[in-house]
This record gives C-alpha cells, sequence and structure tokens, in this order.
C-alpha cells in the first residue's frame, strides 16, 4: 500500500508541530512549509495526495493558494484542507468558493482533523475512480465543465459530437455521460438512443445528463422518456454540475453496492445448499469425504499454479467437491457394494454424473460446475462416460486426473492404497488414453511443487 503523502502549509511553527502530531495514526509523509508561495513552489514539484493548509499567511494566504491550485491542470485535482482561525460563516463560505473540500477551525482540529481528512480521502478515491464523459459542440463549454470536474478530482474526457462520443463510449465505458442535445454529425437525442439501444443494453445503465439551453418542459420529456437520467438548462454554475454528478453517482453507487450484497447473500445461500449436498453424500458414503476434499486440494493446487483467476480456482474447488455429488442418486447395494461391480451395476454407476448434473442445473451461478461433474469421466480415447467424448473439456480433465491419483492413493474397504511412486506411474501410463496429454503434464508439475504426500 503506497504511503499517504500530505503537504502541510502553516506559518506557525508550533501550530505546525502540533497538527503534524495529529496525523501521526495517519503514517502519512508530511512535507511543510511555511507559506503559500513555498507551498506552491512543493506542490508544483512533488506529487501530494492531499494539502492542509491555514488561511492567514505571509506571502500568499490560503485562499490565493487555493485559486491557484485550480488553475493549473497538475494540481488542480488535489484536495484541500483549510484549518484556520478564521472560522465565521463568511471564511468558511470564502474558502469553499476557492476550491477548499473541507474546512476545519483550529479550535476543533484536534477532534475533526482526523475524521475530516478520511472522508476527504474516502470521498477523492470515489471520485479519481470515476470517468466522465462531456459531450458538447463548444469547446469553451467544454473546457468549463472538464475543469470543474477535474477539480473535484474527477476524470474526464470530452467529444464535440454523439457519433465521437459513441466511440468512445465503446472504447473506455464512462461512469456518467453530460451531453449537449443540439450538435452536428449525431445529436444528444441520436446519441442517447443509440446507448439505450436493444443491442447495447451495458451502456444503458450509464447515468445521461442533458446540458442544453432549450428549456422547452417537450424536449426534457422527450429525453427523459428516452432514458436520460437528469436534465440541466444552460447557462448553468459549474458547482451545480459536480453536485449533480455527485448525487447521480452516489446513487448509482448504492445501487450497485445493493446488487453486489444481493449477489452475496444468494452465494452464501449457494455455498450452504452445496454443503448441505456433500454432507447428504458423506453421510451415505464416508469414502466420498476424504477424496472429494483431495480431489478439489489437487485441482485448486493446479489451477492457482497456472495463475488463472480467483472466480476460476474458487469454481474448480467447488466442482472438485461435488464431482461425485451424482452419487446420491445412486442406490445404496450399488454405491456401498464393497467389492467389484457387475456390468449391470457399473451401468448404474455410470449415471452418476448426468444425476450430478441435473441436481447442479438449476442453481445459475454454478453452470460451470454443472460441466466439470458432467464430463470428468470422459476420456480422449472415446472410452469414457457418459457421452463417449473424445475432446474433454480443460476443467474436467483437471478433474479427472485429480480423481484419478486420489481414487489410487485413497483406502477402500476392498482397495488398499497404492504407493506413491506407483501411482505416479500409472498416471504416466494412462497419459492420453484415460486422461489428457495436458492434465497429466499440469498435474506432474503440481505435484513437482509439493514436499508432501495426499
Amino acid at each position: 500500500m503506497n504511503t499517504l503523502r500530505i503537504l502541510m502549509i502553516e506559518d506557525s511553527a508550533s501550530t505546525r508541530r502540533g497538527l503534524v502530531e495529529l496525523l501521526e495514526p495517519l503514517h502519512a509523509t508530511i512535507t511543510e512549509a511555511q507559506n503559500g508561495q513555498e507551498g506552491l513552489q512543493f506542490s508544483k514539484k512533488q506529487g501530494f495526495d492531499l494539502i492542509i493548509t491555514d488561511l492567514d499567511m505571509p506571502e500568499m494566504d490560503g485562499i490565493e493558494l487555493c485559486q491557484t491550485l485550480q488553475k493549473n491542470s497538475t494540481t488542480r485535482g488535489i484536495p484541500v484542507i483549510i484549518v484556520s482561525a478564521f472560522d465565521s460563516n463568511s471564511d468558511i463560505d470564502l474558502g469553499f468558493q476557492a476550491g477548499a473540500w473541507a474546512y476545519v477551525p483550529k479550535r476543533e482540529a484536534k477532534t475533526k482533523l482526523l475524521r475530516t481528512i478520511k472522508e476527504v480521502l474516502s470521498k477523492f478515491s470515489f471520485h479519481r475512480e470515476r470517468l466522465i464523459l462531456v459531450v458538447d459542440d463548444s469547446r469553451l463549454v467544454c473546457r468549463l465543465v472538464k475543469e470543474g470536474l477535474e477539480k473535484a478530482g474527477f476524470q474526464v474526457v470530452t467529444a464535440q459530437n454523439g457519433k465521437i462520443a459513441y466511440e468512445l463510449v465503446q472504447q473506455c465505458k464512462p461512469d456518467l455521460i453530460l451531453s449537449d442535445l443540439d450538435m452536428p454529425v449525431m445529436n444528444g437525442f441520436e446519441f442517447c438512443d443509440a446507448l439505450h439501444a436493444s443491442d447495447q443494453q451495458e451502456y444503458a445503465s450509464i447515468p445521461f445528463v442533458v446540458m442544453s439551453t432549450i428549456s422547452d418542459r417537450g424536449h426534457m420529456k422527450r429525453i427523459l422518456r428516452r432514458g436520460a437520467a437528469s436534465y440541466m438548462v444552460k447557462p448553468f454554475n459549474v458547482d451545480q454540475v459536480v453536485i449533480l454528478v455527485e448525487r447521480l453517482l452516489s446513487d448509482q453507487f448504492q445501487i450497485l453496492l445493493k446488487e453486489r450484497e444481493r449477489l452475496e447473500t444468494e452465494r452464501t445461500l449457494m455455498l450452504a445448499s452445496i454443503a448441505s449436498l456433500i454432507s447428504a453424500l458423506e453421510a451415505r458414503d464416508p469414502y466420498t469425504r476424504g477424496h472429494s476434499e483431495a480431489v478439489a486440494e489437487i485441482a485448486s493446487g493446479i489451477a492457482s499454479m497456472i495463475g488463472v483467476s480467483h472466480e476460476e480456482i474458487e469454481m474448480v474447488t467447488i466442482g472438485g467437491r461435488l464431482h461425485d455429488i451424482g452419487k446420491i442418486g445412486i442406490r445404496d447395494d450399488v454405491l456401498l457394494k464393497p467389492g467389484g461391480l457387475t456390468p449391470e451395476e457399473f451401468k448404474i454407476i455410470k449415471q452418476h454424473p448426468e444425476i450430478g448434473a441435473n441436481i447442479l442445473k438449476p442453481i445459475p451461478s454454478l453452470s460451470e460446475v454443472v460441466s466439470i461433474v458432467l464430463y470428468h469421466h470422459e476420456r480422449p480415447d472415446g472410452k469414457g462416460y457418459p457421452y463417449g467424448l473424445t475432446l474433454v473439456p480443460f476443467w474436467a480433465s483437471i478433474i479427472a486426473v485429480a480423481d484419478v491419483y486420489a481414487a489410487l492413493r485413497g483406502e477402500r474397504l476392498y482397495q488398499r492404497s497404492m504407493p506413491e511412486e506407483k501411482a505416479l506411474q500409472v498416471i504416466q501410463d494412462i497419459k492420453g488414453t484415460q486422461l489428457t496429454e495436458k492434465s497429466v503434464e499440469l498435474f506432474m508439475a503440481w505435484y513437482a511443487t509439493k514436499n508432501h504426500s495426499i
């Protein structure tokens, strides 16, 4: 994690020392300046995450400093907190008008400064991760709105008409769009329609805000019905734009947060269902418990080794645990038979991949696991089941090699554990026939990294 970099500007050495001590819990790198002019020079040469400044200082006061920082493209995005003994309403208003993000009276610094810093940095982090697309054929409007949003910490791109804007949306999907209506080539109505077309649903969720000189209510209703989130009539104050953008993105963030919470709840319930399925199988066949966990461990180890995503590792781990879940549907006299199976009994056992797949199919989040369960007994020589495939899906082939090794090394009523070296040789011997060459190669590579037996 990067160390927080703070510029502290205060003409009183003792006050500066006291403020620095207050910031110790942040473990930040703090650069000190004695006045606004010195602070300005530091801010241009070094990259700071936050500037804390007094208001009344020699050479350049806090208000002039804020105004100067806002005019420079390299410094306008740095959040500024004013800490001052001048804390009347007019002083505070003046500070905010100059571009400060927060205002803390010196007499309240001990109780409020740390909390204010955390709030400002949280807000700034949220802004910095958001991309706003400004669309207007007036370069002046684009520039003014862009500067205002950048002062608030947002990333901004601009376009002169809907056609250019639509191409930008496809290249770098923005978090919010501010668009004029009356533009050449493609106007705002056409641009909004393109974003909400049936084949482009991924763009329909982007908040679309209209900026227009047209104040006719009919126009407003038309564009709002087409999917616009809000309508601003020119001329407007840029601060109003920033406030509206913050509100819309905050609302959208809350919606996304609720959706994430909903998915987490569904995931928790799904995992609870999986645990119940595994418990039900283990209650019937104690062998399955150790075997399924061993298969899951090997498969997840191989997945981690080849550098796939966390989601894929999780999926293949679940697949390992559930690969034999279809055995729940196999009757006891066959499933628990202590010796070899007759051809008829083996036919019954061969039904378990399809039974397992049918159990899991109703759970949408397990769609990829269904493939593992259904195909983990298929073989590259076409002698597998249930379909006799010769092209075995990758993750099913990984579960297959893990399944064979865990079975050879496991203890059963009618089978003793095979020695490690012999089990590895069996794996090599069935490479290309029962197991795919790739899965065996990956298994051996993974096994070579292990210092213990399974």
